[in-house]
């Protein structure tokens, strides 16, 4: 992966649309260093290498039988190890809510957030004071976003900003989907340290909304275009707070996952552009632990980077399956063990462990346990 000051013009990808870019990143994909593959150590599937080597333990959180997962989107751990698990979730099941609580070893222990039913898609924990809060936004049907308790309490919720401009007259009322640059469908936070927080419109106007501790609006960037700055479908977002390699601080910065021009985009506090860094396959979202960042590709493949933004692992990388398996989304009887199909989103666990879900149609979440 390089630095380079511009994106790569490409039009917006919707869901339906991915299927077809099996190719589209065939370049910068090849220029990267090989992953290591899967392997046996005993009963156990090992992924990565070196200090960065894995145990997977795919489908680790397991439902009730009352449930059943509708396409996985996010995840989210609180200072417990509790795991949540945001999927979409079937719009006229309001008894089958969209996002589910397990306990560290996968144990169910609630599910609420039928506000979200049919959109779920974000989701991400924040500790204020000494209470933790959930950041919950939707998109399709329900176009909004919210402020939640860990036990699925409303503390706020928000529809479109009608005060940015962004957005075409009823946008904040309406709940039908407006796949348009004028439509408004969030999909993911990032948390700044004065309380407020950011939030992107990754399917809609493409826009980065900034909002103040109190959730009102502040001001936003970005927009539909071809790069440096600007974005084709800007899915993920981060405040990147790593210290520099040798342990020194430095000024934190906003990333993007600059989700169909297969980039990262980096900018600074106040907004303005700093570096594009290419070569990713569809990256969606964006999460941090000591010197590293996760990066899950759509393009199966969970990248890490270092604090320069280079590739130390790519785990369960399996892109040329998705040209081989038509639909393999839909198939999970030929999911490989130790492989990914579509992972949409990662998280850190305190210890290092990742939570990876994934797009696929019958939800999957799995655990890498550091070796």
């Amino acid at each position: 992966m390089t630095a380079r000051k511009s994106g790569t013009a490409s039009n917006r990808l919707s869901r339906r649309e991915f299927a077809g870019l099996a190719t589209a990143t065939a370049v910068a994909l090849t220029a990267r260093p090989a992953a290591a593959r899967a392997r046996r150590l005993g009963n156990e599937t090992i992924i990565g290498s070196g200090p960065h080597q894995f145990r997977v333990r795919h489908n680790f959180p397991q439902l009730p039988d009352s449930y059943t997962w509708q396409t996985t989107h996010n995840v989210a751990v609180d200072s417990a190890g509790n795991l949540y698990v945001i999927h979409e979730g079937q719009k006229d099941r309001k008894d089958h809510p969209a996002i589910f609580v397990f306990d560290p070893a996968g144990k169910f222990i609630r599910a609420f957030g039928s506000e979200f039913q049919g959109g779920g898609h974000g989701i991400e924990i924040r500790k204020e004071g000494d209470e933790e809060f959930l950041y919950v936004c939707g998109y399709q049907g329900v176009k909004a976003f919210a402020k939640m308790t860990p036990q699925g309490e409303i503390v706020w919720f928000r529809k479109a900003p009608m005060e940015s401009g962004a957005y075409a007259a009823g946008e904040d009322i309406s709940t039908k989907p407006s796949w348009n640059r004028q439509g408004f469908l969030p999909t993911n936070f990032a948390f700044l340290d004065d309380g407020g927080f950011l939030l992107a419109d990754g399917y809609g106007a493409f826009k980065i909304h900034r909002y103040d501790k109190d959730a009102k609006w502040v001001s936003c960037f970005g927009g539909a275009g071809k790069g440096e700055g600007t974005f084709n479908t800007p899915h993920g977002i981060w405040i990147d707070r790593r210290p520099a390699a040798d342990g020194s601080s430095r000024e934190p910065t906003i990333v993007v996952c600059d989700r169909a021009h297969h980039t990262l985009q980096v900018f600074a506090m106040d907004g303005s552009y700093k570096e594009t860094v290419a070569g990713f396959g569809l990256p969606a979202n964006l999460d941090t632990w000591q010197n590293l960042m996760v990066v899950p590709e759509l393009k199966a493949c969970v990248t890490l980077l270092d604090e320069a933004n280079k590739p130390v692992a790519q785990l369960g990388r399996a892109v040329e399956r998705l040209d081989e398996v038509k639909n393999l989304r839909t198939l999970p009887d030929q999911w490989k063990d130790g492989e990914f199909v579509h992972p949409h989103d990662a998280c850190f666990t305190p210890s290092g462990d990742i939570f990876v879900a994934e797009w696929v149609a019958t939800g999957r979440v799995t655990k890498l346990e550091r070796v």
